[in-house]
């Protein structure tokens, strides 16, 4: 599949959405060890990895879209600092962790309406695969606004039309 045309029900981040989540975190983000979570196009993470993010995970599940993203990553010289793993977006954060892998940023972008953020927050908050001080921003559509579980606050919301972007820190994060 060329990474031109994607499925129908792949919906890229507008490039204003991630200009904002961006422009919001600066220069907090260079340096940092990143996890894309929901890759798709991984459009997130690599957006990470051009602002100085020391590496990047991607996680996605969908066989056609992990061979484009390789090819992506590959194209434009970013595979010696990126891993991109075919499994279960949600899982992935206790694999992670059970092999000792912390991040700095989690990227969350799930289908819209489908109740995966709030999950995805549970199981990260429970597995360890968020450093101290770390961040998590998750973007979907504004009515689905998650309930975060303990340990995790609300930084910031920032709308983009019908699209949201959650700013979710523990305790010791950086402010948004």
């Amino acid at each position: 599949m060329s990474p031109r045309r994607l499925p129908d029900r792949l919906r890229p981040t507008a490039a204003r959405v991630r200009a904002g989540l961006y422009d919001s975190l600066g220069e907090w983000v260079a340096g940092r060890a990143v996890l894309d979570l929901f890759a798709g196009t991984g459009a997130l993470g690599i957006e990470a990895l051009h602002r100085g993010a020391r590496r990047a995970v991607f996680v996605e599940c969908d066989a056609a879209r992990v061979r484009a993203l390789r090819e992506q990553l590959r194209r434009q010289g970013l595979e010696q600092r990126a891993v991109v793993r075919r499994e279960d977006a949600v899982e992935a954060p206790r694999r992670l962790a059970r092999a000792g892998e912390v991040f700095d940023l989690v990227l969350l972008d799930p289908p819209y309406g489908t109740g995966l953020i709030a999950r995805s927050l549970a199981v990260i908050a429970d597995s360890g695969v968020l450093a101290s001080g770390g961040l998590i921003v998750a973007e979907g559509h504004w009515r689905d606004r998650p309930t975060l579980p303990p340990g995790q606050e609300m930084a910031r919301e920032a709308r983009y039309g019908e699209t949201a972007l959650w700013f979710i820190r523990t305790s010791e994060g950086p402010r948004s």
